[in-house]
């Protein structure tokens, strides 16, 4: 809709009034529906897409089962409330609904222009909340920013002030009218047509007069003299000069309705369903696809512990070499040398290393295994060991169901891998973008744990410059140092206090000591830092949270450049107002909301309140849409 189309239906709204916030609904990403309240029992639906039209609908869309959270934001300040006006600045495409309620006024803005917007403001029009978070190099439209109407159009220039447009401009009439007047073309053709003047004229040599005289009797027919049509190029609230009329209508919302195509909402017809196969068939099918299964694993894993015996005195040296090699460098490194000496028997065996697990692949024949480096080879065949005991036991287990064949209710589950405990889980961690993993620690005993433990040669060093905080330990070289950078200063004392930016600095491990200078105290979990240390200064604060998918179904959080191509929803956290817990059960309800009912009844065991709480920062917390 044009700013043109938007002023014929405010004043067909505001011949409403009075009327009253019933029930607000929002059906998709950018759908939102009003059920307002009129006298004499009158009903109206107020249909609104952002970034492309509002109108007065006969029927809404099917809404979901649950509410969004910007719907239930909107119906605790709103419903109830009387609508004071129904607005429009000039002919911009923005529509402002005021409702008064208890003794303030909220002020509820409607973007149609670009990818739209829809904002609740308080009286003062603080921005309360947004649809959509956006910052602009000349507005945000963020929570607590005050919101500014954007754009500036004919309708309010003084008769010296429009000559003075038109002087100044280098087009002719009919480009001057569609853009600097916001009217676009077939508008600006009309005005053309009504004042008399040819549209290819240069818009500093005509009537200016007569042009403005014919804008303004525009903009009153389509206030007040509507006659809404449906012609071959759209729908008017007016009749314009040579359009072929296909349809009238009593008002210009009907003319929407019927012109725009019908928004979805939820799904009203199911897909064709495959013949059901009874309860008992589907567990007697999942069990002997199981037990295939377990078979395929415990006869590789046997396999594994035989050529694991047959390459004892190899794959002992290996392990030996590695472990003492990554007391004095980086896993990255170790993987270069290894490239390097590929003539070597030995590192020839080796096809893949696994950082994060201080592990690598080695390829012994018909095999190619995964061996842990900190632990013997006695220790490694026994973990194979462990699972053909556990896969023999599910087998057992399988076969016994499928003798008692309970008749269960088969339930609809993805065949998800779910991420497995990893040693750095109990800390806080991610990985760059180029695969790095960064380690934090949540309070003072895991800090000292870190670097007393787990910081070796080649990693480095980071902290927020600011007193408390997670020490970050970056365990190798990344071309993404500043993620580990922004995820430092975010888990520290700087979100707490609610800033939005941190000074954070990196250092070798050698530089990083617990032994203090004669007469001083280093307290637990706190370092001495000695030497040179790199600066990053204003690094903006930004966690976040979302669902990984693959190659393991987990929550993921850290700095959102890193989780971004991860995950297949997210949401991102600011310092803000909401505790850790709360901001927990908050990102769950977003995340979820961004699954369908069938993803979200398969993910349950991987998305909940604990497994998110893990990532959010201490202190207080704001989600923002990314």
């Amino acid at each position: 809709m044009s700013g043109v189309d938007l002023r014929a239906l405010v004043a067909e709204a505001a011949d409403r009034l009075p009327l009253w916030v019933g029930k607000i609904y929002q059906f998709d990403a950018k759908t939102l529906g009003i059920r307002l309240n009129g006298e004499d029992r009158a009903k109206y639906l107020l249909l609104v897409e952002t970034g492309r039209r509002a109108h007065f609908t006969t029927e809404f869309p099917v809404p979901p089962k649950n509410p969004p959270s910007f719907a239930m934001l909107l119906r605790k300040h709103l419903d109830g409330g009387k609508v004071l006006g129904i607005r429009q600045p000039g002919i911009e495409r923005t529509l402002c609904i005021d409702v008064g309620k208890r003794d303030t006024t909220y002020h509820l803005i409607f973007e149609l222009f670009d990818e739209g917007n829809a904002v609740l403001c308080d009286e003062g029009y603080t921005i309360i909340k947004p649809l959509w978070h956006h910052r602009f190099k000349t507005r945000e439209v963020v929570p607590g920013a005050v919101y500014a109407f954007d754009g500036t159009d004919c309708s309010a220039l003084s008769s010296v002030e429009f000559q003075k447009m038109l002087a100044g401009s280098d087009r002719d009439i009919v480009r001057t009218l569609a853009v600097g007047c916001m009217l676009g073309g077939a508008y600006a053709e009309e005005v053309c047509r009504i004042a008399g003047v040819e549209k290819s004229a240069a818009a500093a040599e005509v009537d200016a007069a007569a042009v403005r005289d014919a804008f303004d009797r525009l903009m009153t027919d389509v206030a007040r003299c509507r006659e809404p049509v449906i012609t071959p190029s759209g729908c008017w609230p007016v009749v314009l000069a040579g359009e072929e009329v296909r349809e009238r209508f009593a008002t210009f919302s009907e003319a929407l309705d019927a012109f725009y195509p019908k928004v979805t909402g939820e799904k009203e017809e199911a897909a064709a369903e495959k013949p059901r196969l009874s309860q008992e068939e589907v567990i007697r099918r999942r069990q002997a696809e199981a037990i295939k299964g377990f078979d395929k694993k415990i006869e590789r894993y046997e396999r594994v512990v035989e050529v694991l015996y047959e390459n004892y005195a190899p794959v002992t040296g290996i392990i030996t070499t590695l472990d003492e090699a990554s007391k004095s460098r980086s896993w990255q490194e170790i993987e270069q040398i290894l490239k390097s000496n590929g003539g070597n028997a030995a590192a020839k065996m080796v096809r893949a290393v696994h950082p994060a697990e201080a592990a690598v692949e080695l390829d012994l024949g018909e095999e190619r295994v995964k061996v842990f480096v900190h632990e013997t080879i006695e220790q490694n065949i026994g973990r194979y060991y462990d699972l053909i005991k556990k896969f023999k036991k599910k087998k057992t287990g399988a076969r016994s169901a499928m003798e008692r064949m309970i008749a269960e209710k088969p339930r609809r589950r993805q065949n998800l891998a779910l991420q497995k405990k990893r040693w750095y889980h109990r800390f806080r961690w991610f990985t760059t973008t180029d695969g790095v993993l960064v380690i934090g620690g949540r309070d003072a005993s895991q800090n000292e744990e870190l670097v007393k433990k787990y910081m070796e040669g080649g990693d480095l060093f980071v902290h927020a410059d600011v007193h408390g905080g997670s020490v970050v330990i970056v365990k190798g070289t990344t071309e993404h140092l500043d993620e580990a950078v922004q995820f430092a200063a975010s888990y520290s004392n700087a979100w707490k206090a609610g800033h939005f930016t941190a000074d954070v600095y990196a250092a070798r491990p050698d530089q990083v000591s617990k032994t203090p200078e004669s007469g001083e105290y280093v307290a637990r979990g706190a370092f001495i830092v000695r030497g040179e240390r790199q600066y990053f200064r204003n690094v903006p604060l930004g966690v976040a949270i979302g669902l990984q998918m693959a190659p393991e179904v987990a929550v993921i959080g850290g700095p959102p450049g890193a989780v971004t191509g991860r995950t297949k929803a997210r949401v991102e956290l600011r310092p803000g107002q909401y505790e850790p817990n709360d901001t927990a059960k908050k990102v769950v309800r977003a995340l979820r909301e961004k699954l369908s009912e069938d993803e979200w009844k398969g993910l349950k065991n991987a998305l909940n309140t604990e497994a998110v709480a893990a990532f959010v920062p201490p202190g207080g917390s704001d989600i923002v849409e990314p």
